[in-house]
């Protein structure tokens, strides 16, 4: 496995980071733990959950089945780089989501409680909140610090302006401020090369993509069709507006002698800012596939037909629109 900073800081992380939002609702605990042990096992340290996860379960659900595991001994909290998020709701009764001081410190303690552990590596905030000032936002993640319950701060979801707008209020403050933005990121969705990608680039904050397949788009979409002749709901709805590129993408991926999915996640490897796009697997067999990606190398040539059969917004903000 490659490892590299997560953006300015000395924080080593996996190249992949193994997402668990699929552990409860789509994959049990059982299998989640032995996905992650795999993880462990191919030398992937790098884990993102979130608070909210769980879906019908119920929220913290994924959370709980991470904890159990950490539980379990054996070095696996000590070689985990944990991520979780704050924001979403956790219930009806007020300040139980958003950013207020006093929701993140009911968050963070909750999540501490159901990830066992003392402590998380990594705090996204889930969402940018509008509605609560900076220097609140910073004044409480800072206490944490100083109490040893958060080492790094990231963002999930934030647009360009509102990574500049929380660092320059982090650096008034000497903070740290953010080492990651998690954004949608990958060959379909590449929105955030606008002013997203530009901005973490020029901070030193290391983007984390999420959903590399586009729910599974590129993934080898049209392959899985043929052989079963059914495709989940998310996929079908991208093919039937994509089914000429994700159809040329396939062929050009056999040319290549790759799998689709790790075509997808290798090009974003390959793109400067990136520090590892967030895989997803639901067993251990899809974990065991995700692998290959670190160790392929696309050239200027296989670049290029990427960018021609899915290009891009043109570059940067505003060049990308304006003279």
């Amino acid at each position: 496995m490659e490892y590299a900073h997560l953006g300015r800081s000395g924080l080593s992380v996996s190249r992949l980071c193994l997402g668990t939002m699929n552990f409860g609702p789509e994959t049990s605990e059982a299998e989640g733990h032995r996905i992650m042990d795999r993880a462990h096992e191919h030398g992937i340290n790098f884990f993102d959950t979130s608070n909210t996860y769980g879906r019908h379960m119920g929220k913290g659900v994924t959370e709980e089945i991470i904890g159990r595991w950490f539980a379990r001994g054996g070095g696996r909290r000590e070689r985990t780089v944990l991520a979780t998020k704050v924001y979403g709701a956790m219930g009806d009764w007020p300040n139980e989501g958003l950013l207020s001081a006093l929701s993140i410190r009911r968050a963070c303690d909750a999540s501490l409680r159901r990830l066992q552990t003392d402590h998380i590596d990594l705090y996204q905030m889930h969402h940018v909140d509008r509605s609560t000032p900076w220097e609140e936002i910073w004044s409480a993640m800072e206490v944490l610090h100083t109490q040893g319950k958060i080492l790094y701060v990231g963002s999930s979801n934030f647009a360009g302006w509102h990574v500049a707008q929380a660092q320059e209020a982090a650096h008034r403050r000497h903070f740290l401020g953010l080492v990651s933005e998690q954004s949608l990121y990958n060959l379909l969705e590449r929105t955030v090369e606008l002013e997203v990608l530009p901005a973490c680039r020029d901070y030193g904050i290391g983007l984390i993509p999420y959903s590399p397949l586009h729910s599974g788009a590129l993934g080898g979409a049209l392959r899985k069709q043929k052989l079963s002749r059914s495709t989940e709901d998310r996929p079908r709805a991208v093919l039937a507006r994509q089914r000429d590129r994700i159809e040329a993408y396939e062929s050009l991926c056999d040319e290549l002698g790759e799998h689709p999915a790790n075509v997808a996640l290798a090009w974003l490897l390959h793109q400067p800012g990136v520090t590892a796009p967030i895989i997803g697997p639901r067993t251990a067999e899809q974990f065991d596939g995700t692998l290959r990606a670190v160790e392929i190398t696309l050239d200027d040539t296989g670049r290029k037909r990427l960018d021609q059969l899915f290009p891009g917004p043109g570059g940067p903000a505003p060049e990308a629109y304006a003279w």
